[in-house]
């Protein structure tokens, strides 16, 4: 979202959102961090980093692209995946001007927040399903990031519902953003499927959804003969 996409009331109460809710995930994430996910979480930022700035208009003011909330909540946790998104929106805001100063609280909350919490509850509802093989945790990843991805462009929908300042109808917003984001999401889902995939076929304990449980026995065997 640019500056001037919703009004400055209806950003300030987002924009304090994401700071509570970043607040949180700085206090959380202490637990998460170790010497498993310090380099895994520089890795996913500087991914997603690079996927996200690949994108396209939706509305005036607003661009689709890919998201990797489910991406990096699977590899890394929800509360360190959430601080790795809303770095790499702070950048691109900073320095490449890419969304708003004014709605990165907005964008934050959305992408950030919405985008890799609604994966991480999607991922861990699907758990089970995701520990029988490596095939369930791949269906996993994608559906996780599928719903994701709608998720967040819903969270923009809310936004603009409340204090939408671009002139839009919002029946146009919801149709182009929600129907836009669910083939978005399509996409997001086989590279999250993808990226998840690889890396648990060669050490299936960087992924943090398989952390305490055992992982899929094709995974175990798979790494086990590679001598790891």
């Amino acid at each position: 979202m640019s500056d001037g996409l919703v009004d400055i009331p209806t950003a300030a109460v987002f924009g304090a959102v994401a700071v509570i809710g970043l607040a949180l995930a700085v206090t959380r994430a202490r637990r998460d961090l170790d010497d498993r996910t310090a380099p895994m979480a520089g890795l996913v930022t500087a991914f997603v980093f690079a996927v996200q700035m690949i994108n396209f208009p939706i509305l005036p003011g607003a661009s689709g692209h890919l998201l990797g909330g489910a991406l990096v909540a699977i590899l890394v946790g929800p509360w360190v995946g959430a601080l790795c998104i809303a770095i790499v929106l702070a950048v691109q805001a900073l320095l490449f001007a890419d969304g708003g100063l004014t709605t990165l609280g907005t964008n934050i909350t959305n992408m950030a927040l919405i985008s890799v919490f609604v994966g991480y509850g999607v991922a861990m509802a699907l758990r089970g399903l995701a520990r029988r093989s490596r095939a369930g945790l791949v269906a996993t990843a994608f559906v996780a990031a599928l719903v994701a991805t709608v998720g967040a462009s819903l969270g923009f929908v809310l936004e603009y519902a409340i204090g939408g300042a671009a002139g839009a109808a919002l029946g146009t917003v919801f149709a182009l953003m929600s129907g836009l984001h669910a083939l978005i999401g399509v996409g997001e889902g086989v590279i999250t499927a993808a990226t998840i995939g690889a890396v648990a076929a060669i050490r299936p304990d960087l992924v943090y959804l398989l952390r305490g449980t055992a992982a899929p026995l094709e995974l175990r065997t798979a790494t086990e003969g590679t001598g790891a």
